[in-house]
């Protein structure tokens, strides 16, 4: 199920990242698992008491004069307006109501999208409410006095925003055909390979109404099966600074890959695998997604018998974190392999909701514990006692054992790969849960 996405807008040094890390918290960590992804803290997985979603910090941007402020300012609303189902106005009571926040806000209330507005720095409410409720002209709803530092009010800011959460029965949901995101940097090719993808089979059904991302959905039809394609490619930015312009392509990849199946990350083969595909990537990973990485432009790098080793070499490296991933080299301009790329997806659909019986995974772990002894620790020797897949999307494997702390994260892979060379799971992650059970239950 693809969770809301809340986006915290504001100008610079109003408490933005604060307010991020403080509703954030611990969970941020579990995100750090995935090397070079989440080291800026732009987004994160929350938890509001019954209600999961993705958390955006579209700040780190520090202009130099007012009117830079606006631009910028005007940018992250453009993007929280596309891409969000909630948006956190975030002011600074102490800087009082300034003009960049009436002009933002104008825009904000035209999008119909729900709007927090949230008033930060109230340490005292006793001292500032008079001051807060100077922003009610702002038209937006209730101000919310909080502070993020101090960590006031901030209940009553997430049961705002929780409020806006649509239902959990969508038509987005009920929707069972396959969804493909394309992701990547800016002008790697994702729109001549959608194009490609849509243009070859002339199979456009229809565009979906009423979509409320960033992204442009095509329903496309190959081999008789429909697929929703989630194309983030067709917004342009009008910004020259590339921090910005990476920080915009990782929020869109979020909100595309939350709604997807299946993520096809598209590298430009001229410039190689680069830390901002890792990230994007990254993303793909922690949620578990089906993976395709798409090499464009590959007829025009020079060749001999060794590139494309080298190539997949240097991929494999670069994210060695999700070895599982498939790759396939294409070009967009002559259509060379393009035609794969639905055979490729069908393969990894397919892994995405495999599901092994519980005898033989047993098996495999029998003889996987006989051919390497788990780990010991202080003379405590882990041990394995059962294990059985409880979901799919990705693959997901309960491993009942003596103690938790023994299971290190290298036999966990060790046991990993046993199952993958035994059924493969090309394209998919798989994850797992150790939980305890005492040696007699």
């Amino acid at each position: 199920m693809s969770k809301p996405i809340v986006a915290i807008v504001g100008r610079p040094n109003v408490g933005k990242s604060t307010l991020f890390n403080v509703i954030a918290g611990d969970r941020i960590s579990i995100v750090q698992d995935t090397p070079g992804v989440t080291r800026d803290r732009i987004y994160a997985d929350c938890t509001w008491l019954d209600k999961n979603f993705t958390l955006i910090d579209t700040g780190g941007i520090e202009p130099e004069s007012d009117d830079v402020i606006f631009r910028q300012m005007r940018e992250q609303a453009e993007i929280a307006i596309q891409t969000a189902d909630v948006i956190i106005f975030i002011v600074d009571v102490r800087q009082g109501l300034v003009d960049a926040d009436s002009r933002v806000a104008d825009i904000l209330r035209r999008s119909a999208k729900p709007v927090i507005l949230a008033v930060n720095k109230v340490d005292s409410f006793d001292k500032y409410m008079a001051d807060v409720y100077e922003f009610y002209s702002l038209g937006i709803g209730d101000p919310v006095p909080i502070s993020a530092a101090s960590r006031l009010g901030l209940g009553e800011l997430l049961d705002e925003v929780a409020a806006h959460f649509p239902d959990n029965k969508t038509a987005e949901e009920e929707d069972e055909r396959p969804k493909i995101a394309i992701v990547g940097k800016p002008n790697v090719g994702k729109s001549s390979i959608v194009n490609r993808m849509t243009g070859e089979n002339r199979v456009i059904v229809s565009d979906i109404a009423g979509t409320t991302r960033d992204a442009i959905d095509s329903v496309v039809r190959y081999h008789k099966k429909e697929y929703v394609l989630i194309d983030t490619a067709g917004i342009r930015r009008k910004s020259k600074i590339k921090e910005e312009i990476e920080r915009f392509s990782i929020i869109r990849a979020v909100s595309a890959v939350e709604r997807a199946d299946v993520v096809l990350i598209v590298i430009d083969a001229q410039e190689g695998i680069t830390e901002q595909d890792a990230k994007i990537a990254g993303i793909a990973h922690d949620r578990g997604k089906g993976l395709l990485i798409i090499v464009n432009k590959w007829d025009l790098v020079e060749k001999d018998n060794h590139t494309m080793k080298k190539f997949t070499e240097k991929i494999r490296q670069t994210l060695s974190f999700m070895s599982y991933a498939e790759i396939l080299y294409v070009s967009a301009l002559t259509g060379q392999r393009l035609s794969k790329i639905f055979e490729y997806i069908d393969v990894i659909l397919e892994n995405q909701n495999l599901r092994v019986a519980t005898g033989v995974l047993n098996e495999i772990m029998t003889e996987a514990v006989a051919l390497q002894q788990p780990p010991t620790d202080k003379g405590k020797r882990l041990k394995l006692f059962y294990i059985t897949q409880v979901s799919v999307k990705p693959p997901t494997f309960v491993i009942f054992v003596n103690d938790k702390k023994l299971m290190h994260f290298s036999y966990q892979r060790y046991i990993e790969n046993r199952i993958r060379d035994t059924f493969g799971f090309p394209g998919t992650s798989i994850r797992f849960i150790i939980r305890e059970r005492k040696e007699n239950d």
